[in-house]
């Protein structure tokens, strides 16, 4: 059985994250969705958990941080091509996103980074399936 990663975040508006990562072409599974946490599928082995604020609580003792003033994390996604790359940042930024920093470009490695609307930073990037590749 291949793992799957569900990865926690916490949200201060349901609704507004929601219509956030729709606007990205992201789904919902509505068996795991409801007004406290929305199961955000990025794969089919891949999932953000977006929970609000005092559910998310429920699962720690520490405080929880404000991620537009400070950083815990920061999620990679890996995309098809450097159009996709700028395609998600495109429609994050068109949907209320920033983008906090500009585009990293090595040539076989393309990555650009899109800040959500709870200051939660997501690292876009495409790399040539080439130089991926096994070195012999």
């Amino acid at each position: 059985m291949a793992r799957k990663i569900f990865v926690n975040l916490p949200i201060r508006d349901m609704a507004r994250s929601r219509a956030f990562f729709e606007a990205l072409g992201f789904s919902f599974n509505p068996q795991f969705t409801n007004e406290q946490g929305a199961c955000m599928v990025i794969t089919e082995d891949i999932y953000a958990m977006l929970l609000v604020e005092p559910f998310f609580q429920t699962f720690t003792h520490k405080p929880v941080a404000d991620a537009t003033r400070s950083i815990e994390v920061l999620v990679c996604l890996s995309c098809e091509s450097r159009a996709e790359v700028d395609d998600l940042v495109a429609r994050g930024v068109g949907a209320g996103g920033k983008e906090p920093r500009a585009p990293q470009d090595h040539g076989f490695m393309y990555g650009r980074s899109l800040e959500d609307l709870d200051g939660h930073i997501w690292e876009l990037m495409w790399m040539d399936p080439a130089a991926a590749a096994p070195q012999a």
